[in-house]
């Protein structure tokens, strides 16, 4: 719990798993996006099953003079266990007023609620641009995106109608001057040094998924994949490895991501 609240709250909801994207940029405006693979709903899952079921996780703690871990006897777990039942009615409303704040993030849906994951691929399915919403467990969703049209404003992927705690992994920001600044923080582990999740991170929580041996412990998608901009527009600016590349349409930007992924792919583009 206290690792999953600073996440939701901190407004990352979202993570990408296994994907292709890619975004066409062109002269008058015109433009095309499209993911194709894995995004993860932290909400999810087991992570709301491990906040719901917090309160069965007691636990003696007990040291000796030098602060060193020590086993407890019969009358310090007992006197622990006495604390912990005292404090209960705190706690559960503690967790109920954590719940109603992750609710109001999620639009209204209640994480635990078994129906949950169906009522996001509802949203998700009636919105323009989603072709396809499968549900795989564990908050992962097996999803196909596509628009095009004409970019007369700002673009963010993803949006879900209702969830304001949505964050972005691609944003499409225009500048004066026939300027577009393309930014994909979703697709870097840059908010995992986020000082407003307050210590929560998804490498922490997918650390601890990796080095756990019990099965009730969620499972946490990596990025891995590849983000691609084509555009017959004059690049500026980009922090690929290798810079633009010819493309039948003019260039392209590639970038390749992983697990290690620590700077987010950013490039700005002009056109005439």
């Amino acid at each position: 719990m206290a690792l999953l609240a600073p996440l939701l709250l901190g407004g990352c909801l979202f993570s990408p798993g296994k994907f292709t994207s890619e975004l066409q940029l062109f002269a008058n405006d015109q433009f095309a996006f499209t993911y194709d693979g894995e995004i993860q709903m932290l909400a999810l899952g087991k992570l709301a099953e491990m906040a719901n079921n917090s309160d069965e996780n007691f636990v003696a703690e007990c040291y000796d003079a030098d602060f060193d871990m020590a086993e407890c006897s019969e009358a310090e777990i007992a006197e622990q266990r006495a604390e912990w039942d005292a404090g209960a009615a705190d706690r559960h409303a503690e967790q109920a007023r954590e719940a109603e704040k992750m609710r109001a993030v999620l639009g209204g849906i209640d994480p635990a609620n078994p129906e949950a994951a169906q009522e996001v691929a509802a949203r998700l399915e009636r919105q323009r641009g989603w072709e396809r919403v499968t549900y795989k467990g564990d908050g992962v969703f097996d999803v196909a995106f596509a628009i095009s049209g004409t970019l007369t404003h700002d673009f963010t992927f993803p949006t879900i109608e209702g969830m304001l705690g949505a964050n972005a992994f691609v944003s499409v920001n225009l500048r004066d001057g026939g300027q577009v600044r393309v930014n994909a923080p979703g697709f870097s582990r840059e908010q995992d040094s986020n000082p407003m999740l307050g210590g929560g991170s998804l490498a922490a929580l997918a650390t601890m998924a990796e080095g756990d041996d019990d099965e009730g412990m969620p499972q946490i998608v990596t990025p891995e994949g590849t983000f691609t901009i084509v555009t017959s527009g004059q690049v500026l600016a980009n922090n690929t490895d290798e810079g633009p590349a010819p493309h039948a349409a003019g260039q392209s930007l590639s970038w390749k991501i992983g697990a290690t992924t620590r700077q987010a792919p950013t490039a700005l583009i002009a056109f005439d």
